[in-house]
């Protein structure tokens, strides 16, 4: 192996392996990632931390080489730039001078705890709204797979990192796809976790947003979302497992908007594709239509509320985009009886969306509803051009931020060289079983072959 070449997409188990092998040094990938960023033009990272990396590197392998082991000892990951920590500010896709975080979060305390190094926080639109990686504080995140098209966001700083080969794996968070939309568009595993799987620091996005792993295997994507949420093997053993014969749900409905919304044929194509492959594998495949209703009057006090509750953090607010601020006074109006509704609606949307499970065990649905849009595409639109234009193109994650719910996008195939996606749901707690069937998926599809 060309260390310098091929451990960059050596992958996160692959990286750990070659390190508790004594092959390489953790002070020798961490360099090689640093390099990798540094000749990058993806703009990726918001925040580099070589020091601190270089000195996690160097005890990494102080401990490798007195015989210690720990899932993720040595190995460069990246983290989000809504995590905080410590000695980095916490930005979120915003201008100004934010002081540092004095304290990790939970999250990287046990990230660090697994040995990870962590190179740096990556970049995202401001308060993740947007599945576009772009704004005034840093420019604009390139797609690796054509660097005039969007990663998608809002975790598409983790996913450009990921996808490139600049780090093996990146925590991202999900608020309304956040983790499978760049996932989706990147050609990369992205789990959108069971709330409270991962244990935050604070409630986010009033229970819309969760913390979750991106990667270019179902198996890394588990060993870092075991790492992460504490669960020891849970995940990484669903990955290594059959999932049985499931019946798989196949819908491409699309949930009601009050916006123009259209499936591209070509997605259509991609995701009906995965169906037959799951047939072939025996599975059972029937058309469904989950009954979402008006699911989204309950989801928009709680995301512009949530606009709202980080904007009073910012020491800047005037730098924020118009938008931001737009939606930030519309979260000010529904932060009382209105937020309230829409948290105690969602028991009886569990109950009428998730009847879908009486007769299925898992729903296949598309995980965006267009390829990769350009990079621009959202430039000098008013707020609700944004909300049409950005709906049109992601119309299918939402719900189940809604709904508390996991859901996994896996890679569905390229078209024109940009990667599409499709995301496998289930009712609560089903990580294990979302995560067996994508493995099993992932064995035969062989995603992890293609590099951009």
């Amino acid at each position: 192996m060309d260390i310098e070449t091929d451990a960059a997409f050596a992958g996160l188990a692959g990286q750990a392996k070659l390190l508790a092998d004594g092959v390489t040094t953790s002070a020798a990938l961490t360099g090689a990632a640093f390099d990798r960023i540094k000749g990058s033009e993806l703009n990726a990272f918001r925040a580099l931390r070589p020091e601190a990396a270089e000195r996690e590197a160097a005890e990494a392998d102080r401990r490798l080489a007195a015989g210690e082991r720990a899932p993720l000892l040595g190995v460069p990951i990246a983290i989000k730039d809504d995590v905080d920590i410590e000695g980095l500010p916490t930005a979120f896709g915003c201008e100004g001078d934010f002081p540092c975080a004095t304290t990790d979060s939970l999250v990287v305390r046990r990230l660090k705890d697994a040995g990870a190094v962590i190179v740096g926080k990556t970049n995202t639109p401001e308060f993740g709204q947007w599945p576009f990686t772009e704004g005034p504080a840093f420019g604009a995140t390139r797609n690796p797979w054509n660097p005039a098209h969007t990663p998608g966001g809002s975790s598409g700083g983790s996913a450009a990192a990921v996808a490139s080969g600049l780090v093996a794996a990146a925590l991202g968070s999900d608020g309304a796809g956040s983790v499978r939309i760049p996932a989706a568009w990147n050609n990369l595993v992205g789990i959108k976790t069971q709330r409270g799987r991962i244990e935050t620091d604070s409630e986010l996005f009033h229970g819309l947003t969760v913390i979750g792993p991106l990667a270019r295997t179902v198996a890394d994507a588990a060993l870092l979302l075991d790492v992460a949420a504490g669960t020891g093997r849970t995940f990484q053993s669903a990955a290594d497992r059959e999932p049985g014969k499931l019946r798989i749900g196949l819908s491409t409905r699309i949930p009601f908007t009050a916006t123009k919304t259209r499936l591209d044929p070509v997605v259509r194509a991609a995701v009906e594709r995965l169906a037959e492959v799951f047939a072939g594998l025996g599975h059972e495949i029937v058309e469904v239509e989950p009954s979402y209703g008006m699911i989204g009057v309950t989801f928009l006090p709680r995301s512009l509320v949530g606009v709202r509750d980080w904007g009073l953090r910012v020491p800047s607010p005037d730098l924020l985009d118009p938008r931001t601020r737009s939606n930030a006074r519309h979260g000010a109006k529904l932060a009382g009886p209105a937020l309230k509704l829409a948290r105690a609606a969602e028991p009886l949307l569990r109950k009428r969306i998730g009847s879908v499970f009486g007769d299925v065990d898992v729903v296949l649905t598309p995980t965006t509803a267009t390829p990769p849009p350009k990079i621009g595409t959202f430039d000098g639109l008013s707020g609700w051009q944004t909300d049409q234009t950005m709906i049109a193109a992601c119309p299918y994650c939402w719900p189940w931020n809604v709904l508390g719910w996991p859901g996994v996008n896996v890679p569905a195939g390229l078209t024109g060289g940009l990667p599409l996606g499709a995301q496998l749901l289930g009712p609560s707690h089903s990580e294990e079983r979302l995560i067996s069937l994508a493995a099993q998926l992932e064995s035969v599809e062989r995603w992890q072959d293609r590099r951009p």
